[in-house]
């Protein structure tokens, strides 16, 4: 479903695990920081929601979006962080560069999880607009990083049920 008819901040409670002991690395880009900042905002403020504590959650700020994958890769090498999340903003623009750093963060995201064996959450926004963009972190249409909070928390459940 398309996020234009769903709210990114409505989750199902399924699979939501304590992670009360649980680390967790925020890697923000400072590329279309109004929209980074928001969805920071709403990524943080989830997982205390759920039970995280401030000091077991860090922040690293990067560049831009292509960055996000060798800052979340430095992050998932802490092996006191449990679960990274990447939290980024791409607007569609006149030249292809949109597809380009969007397939490179993608990939890289899917690499460093497979590398480091711990969740590595895609909290990049590909919208076409800022007002689009904007709708999707604490806008109309909720928060991407309220869900990229959640994603993290639903796989660090996983692992555990899987992973014994």
């Amino acid at each position: 479903m398309s996020s234009a008819e769903k709210n990114l901040s409505d989750y199902s409670n399924k699979n939501i695990t304590d992670i009360q002991a649980k680390r967790f690395g925020i890697v923000v880009s400072e590329w279309n920081e109004a929209v980074t900042e928001a969805l920071y905002t709403g990524a943080y403020e989830t997982l205390l929601q759920h039970g995280a504590q401030k000091d077991n959650i860090l922040r690293a700020n990067v560049p831009g979006s292509y960055e996000l994958t060798l800052g979340a890769q430095w992050m998932a090498q802490r092996e006191d962080v449990d679960a990274v999340i990447c939290l980024g903003c791409v607007i569609q623009g006149e030249t292809r560069h949109f597809d380009f750093i969007c397939d490179a963060v993608a990939q890289g995201v899917t690499n460093v999880n497979l590398k480091y064996n711990k969740p590595i959450i895609f909290g990049v926004l590909t919208p076409n607009t800022m007002q689009q963009a904007l709708d999707r972190a604490g806008g109309k249409h909720g928060n991407k990083g309220d869900e990229a909070a959640i994603t993290a928390i639903k796989m660090l459940g996983l692992q555990a049920q899987l992973l014994p």
